[in-house]
């Protein structure tokens, strides 16, 4: 066999070699069975009968639903401290489950010594279970710490179904410890329905746990 030959059937042997160790990795530890979140089983067992009632949706696929959550934090102060940014994007992490896209300025201002491009925030965008979790926890853990809680606004809709929410600091996530804090700051939460109507959105959130001020 020539030297050339030889070199590549080895290389095959490897790649044969690799391929089975991976394959008895996989079998070797399988993976159990997915749970769904329960805001999601409880959307489609409770929420979806509860609106079509309510509403006398016909179908269910006319029922709103949630479409995504998007988490904003701006951070102005970044233009100084670039590592205010690096921290608060941490941060949204570590809250949402997902590592964040950085914010960039459209266009430069002076008299804030802003440059086009200069990142200036950090977002993420939740979908399917994540989204889900994430609901559950800032209703059912995040909302309550609140100092004085009395509900959230219903007058936050956009008036196609969507809500926004501004949170003051993010410390009212469970997640966040205070110790390791380089600054306070809010964030802006974003959720986006298929509800046509700001009473489908609300009704759709108030079902699925939004405390919204009476």
């Amino acid at each position: 066999m020539a030297k050339g030959e030889k070199g590549a059937a080895d290389k095959t042997l490897d790649k044969k070699e690799g391929a089975k160790k991976e394959g008895a990795k996989k079998e070797s530890a399988p993976a159990g069975p997915k749970v769904p979140p329960r805001l999601k089983e409880a959307y489609r067992d409770r929420v979806v009968p509860a609106l079509m009632k309510e509403f006398g949706y016909k179908n269910p696929m006319q029922v709103p639903r949630l479409e995504r959550i998007v988490l904003n934090v701006g951070m102005g102060e970044a233009i100084q401290n670039v590592k205010l940014l690096e921290s608060a994007a941490s941060e949204l992490a570590v809250v949402s489950g997902q590592r964040p896209v950085v914010t960039r300025a459209k266009k430069a201002i002076a008299n804030f010594k802003l440059r086009q491009g200069m990142p200036i925030g950090a977002k993420v965008t939740l979908r399917s279970d994540r989204m889900y979790e994430f609901l559950d926890r800032l209703v059912s853990l995040a909302l309550p710490r609140i100092r004085d809680f009395r509900g959230v606004s219903p007058k936050a809709f956009d008036g196609r179904g969507n809500y926004t929410l501004g949170l003051k600091e993010q410390l009212i996530f469970p997640e966040i410890k205070y110790d390791s804090v380089a600054s306070i700051h809010g964030m802006d939460i974003t959720i986006v329905t298929t509800a046509r109507t700001n009473d489908e959105g609300k009704a759709l959130l108030s079902h699925m746990g939004m405390p919204f001020r009476t």
